[in-house]
């Protein structure tokens, strides 16, 4: 059920975890990392011949080709002494431990051990489901028998031609609930982004938010208003005035999804009257206080421009090192402030503590 949130909400729950004097059911720092999900790996362009170590929800991992082109995921621990099989060598399908030469096929079954001339039956490493998907790996770190592929994100605009897209990355010093919570905050925009994304028209405008099957999703309409530069100057329309919609989707702890139209009443001519963005964030937490991050954002119009092409990777470089900036500052106070503090929240905060408690639920169900 959708709530406007320009006048007080019914939703008690959300109203009484609002107290300063309790955090109620809701994920934070210390929540256990949900497993049973699809993550990103990497960049399917990152995963080649060449052992790659990475670290996902607090186990190392190693991921590499097959000579077929198959991904694979498996443990950075030999189960003999530990080495770290990132460090060893591809023979073939087989990864071979740089320190005893204990080979390992693609399922993780050791397939010859030198020093004993026989693969002893108890011998194996744990590997992963991990399945390529348009520009991005995902991997499933939870129970194998729940890794339905059906589950991965759909995010195909990140593979059609008729979509210009631009993307980065980053480690961040932060938990990734608190990244969640920062990407549905919209309030934030025209004081942390103040030249990009951020326009105080939009601080001011209607926000509407619902769940819906899981997800939270907030949407958001500005009518008349000018365009924020990030979306305005690409499009060449700062001398307009625009109808603006957004909805951002909180979809699973792994995705983060936003849609934004910017509607021009009186296009120029030979000009569009309606542009699309879209934008995807995409994030694995490495550990309860660190995450991957990587970003896209995606046009409906002129793809291939280098000159757009370059504004849009400068922009919005510029405004996610802005949150991940502020993001390591509040990690930072929170893992070093001696003395407790139970943050306030507000009605506009209620969409970030929809998913908060999305995610408290997920990790509770999982531990039992």
């Amino acid at each position: 059920m959708a709530t406007t949130l320009d006048r007080p909400s019914s939703d008690n729950a959300i109203f009484a975890a609002m107290e300063p004097h309790d955090s109620g059911n809701f994920a934070n720092n210390n929540t256990p990392l949900i497993r049973n999900c699809w993550y990103a790996a990497a960049r399917t362009h990152e995963i080649d011949r060449t052992p790659l170590a990475r670290k996902f929800l607090g186990v190392d991992v190693v991921l590499y080709r097959t000579e077929g082109g198959e991904p694979v995921a498996m443990r950075n621990r030999c189960p003999h002494r530990s080495f770290p099989l990132a460090r060893g060598t591809l023979v073939g399908d087989r990864l071979v431990c740089g320190y005893h030469g204990m080979e390992f096929g693609a399922d993780g079954a050791c397939a010859h051990l030198p020093a004993m001339g026989h693969a002893p039956a108890t011998a194996s490493v744990r590997t992963f489901p991990i399945v390529d998907r348009g520009p991005l790996a995902w991997i499933w770190m939870g129970a194998p028998d729940l890794a339905n592929e059906a589950l991965i994100p759909d995010t195909h605009w990140l593979s059609d031609p008729a979509w210009g897209t631009v993307s980065g990355d980053f480690h961040i010093l932060c938990d990734y609930v608190s990244m969640h919570e920062n990407l549905i905050d919209q309030t934030h925009f025209p004081f942390l982004h103040p030249d990009t994304v951020g326009t105080p028209e939009y601080a001011r405008s209607k926000l509407t938010a619902s769940t819906e099957n899981g997800q939270v999703v907030i949407r958001r309409e500005l009518r008349d208003a000018p365009p924020p530069g990030v979306y305005g100057k690409p499009a060449n329309i700062m001398h307009k005035k625009v109808d603006r919609t957004s909805e951002a989707r909180f979809v699973s702890p792994a995705l983060h999804t936003a849609y934004a139209r910017v509607a021009v009443g009186d296009p120029d001519p030979g000009e569009p009257g309606l542009y699309r963005y879209n934008i995807t964030h995409v994030f694995t937490p490495e550990t309860n206080n660190s995450i991957h991050y990587w970003w896209f954002n995606s046009r409906d119009y002129r793809p291939g421009d280098a000159a757009i092409d370059r504004f849009m990777l400068e922009a919005h470089t510029q405004a996610y090192s802005e949150d991940v900036e502020a993001l390591q500052w509040i990690n930072e106070v929170v893992r070093t402030d001696g003395e407790e503090q139970f943050d306030l929240s507000f009605a506009p905060d209620k969409p970030g503590l929809m998913a908060r408690r999305i995610m408290h639920r997920l990790a509770m169900a999982e531990a039992g």
